[in-house]
């Protein structure tokens, strides 16, 4: 079954040009409730984020409370710096009735980002009800974890049956080679903590920065998994969720790569089919920080690995704004929901210059695109 429609929706904009609204992503609960969590980014600087804040909704998606400040998801104290949570993702949980927040955590000094420093997936369990968070704490990893300085930084996990989590990390144990490696955690989540179970094989590519924010979905009975590099995106597949083939370049069914570099990908599946979505070059988009605007969505070719051009669509449109750090939401098998807000920094030399993504219409909106099919 094809895709439907596609229904973008504006659910706040505005900024005070001094931080915008960054990392959104969401998470449909049953009820018809659902959360979005999102952070506050320091315009001067890189990457300088602050607490967690969390949007809720009663109605399917369609109003939302204003971002609630959660003092269990912010900040803290950590030699001479601060440590924070950032990059995180909500899912629903569903064998322990559980809203699973993962990330990774950066440390900052004076506010700017203190490197290197040992990378840690962070974890919460959010009350939706209640509108609470559990303090966030990190996932414990053996001394003889294949990859263990490493995070959960803007991934896609999958939830099996049993109740464990399948969640892809990536980091570099020697930052001094310069490149990541991604590798999938085999964990247990009691609907309290999450437990380190087994490690996948991890992933290498010696190309400047490796493999990133690698995104996980099962489909068909088969594993999916999408990663980010400098130079263009990955693919591939396998039968665990744990082991996969060497990936490939992410490329149409032509064989011409798509573009994409340098910015995560995530999946979204629907009418017994599976999409990527995904920025590219190409696109009227230039202006925009790395071509990180539109987000597009199209169709995979799951035993090629490739997507089809024709089917490809806007899914958020450009403004002059970067989306690329955004989220997939699954919803139904007739629906799911991309959540991402205009990221308010342009490109170099002055990054900070909010005014030139404003002169293409940004305004830092938070954007809900509903799929349907």
């Amino acid at each position: 079954m094809p895709i439907k429609s596609i229904e973008p929706q504006v659910i706040q904009e505005g900024y005070d040009r001094r931080s915008c609204w960054v990392q959104t992503r969401g998470a449909v609960l049953p009820g018809g409730r659902a959360v979005i969590i999102t952070q506050r980014l320091l315009l001067s600087g890189s990457d300088v984020f602050f607490g967690i804040h969390s949007l809720h909704s009663r109605d399917d998606g369609r109003s939302w409370t204003a971002p609630l400040e959660h003092a269990e998801l912010g900040r803290r104290p950590l030699g001479d710096g601060e440590i924070c949570p950032c990059d995180g993702t909500p899912q629903w949980h569903e064998a322990s009735g559980r809203l699973l927040l993962t990330g990774h955590i950066a440390v900052y000094r004076g506010n700017a980002l203190a490197r290197p420093y040992h990378h840690h997936t962070y974890y919460s369990v959010g009350d939706v009800d209640k509108r609470t968070w559990t303090p966030w704490q990190t996932l414990a990893l053996p001394a003889n974890a294949p990859l263990r300085s490493c995070g959960a930084g803007c991934t896609q996990r999958v939830d099996l049956p049993n109740g464990e989590v399948l969640l892809p990390v990536y980091g570099n144990d020697h930052p001094e080679n310069g490149c990541s490696q991604a590798v999938v955690l085999r964990c247990a989540f009691d609907g309290r903590n999450l437990r380190y179970l087994a490690s996948g094989t991890p992933l290498t590519l010696p190309v400047p920065r490796g493999f990133g924010e690698p995104s996980l979905i099962e489909f068909g009975g088969r594993f999916f998994l999408t990663l980010r590099n400098d130079v263009r995106g990955y693919v591939t597949a396998g039968d665990d969720g744990m082991a996969f083939a060497p990936p490939k370049p992410w490329c149409w069914d032509d064989g011409e790569e798509i573009g994409n570099y340098n910015t995560q990908q995530h999946w979204l599946k629907g009418g017994g089919n599976l999409y990527l979505v995904y920025t590219r070059r190409g696109a009227n988009n230039d202006h925009v920080f790395r071509h990180r605007a539109p987000l597009f969505i199209a169709q995979v070719d799951t035993d090629r690995l490739c997507l089809l051009r024709a089917s490809e669509q806007i899914v958020v449109p450009e403004k002059g704004a970067r989306l690329g750090n955004f989220g997939v939401t699954y919803v139904s098998d007739r629906e799911s929901w991309v959540v991402v807000s205009e990221w308010m920094q342009t490109n170099p030399p002055n990054p900070s210059d909010c005014t030139v993504c404003e002169r293409y219409g940004a305004n830092n909106r938070l954007w809900l695109s509903r799929v349907k099919f």
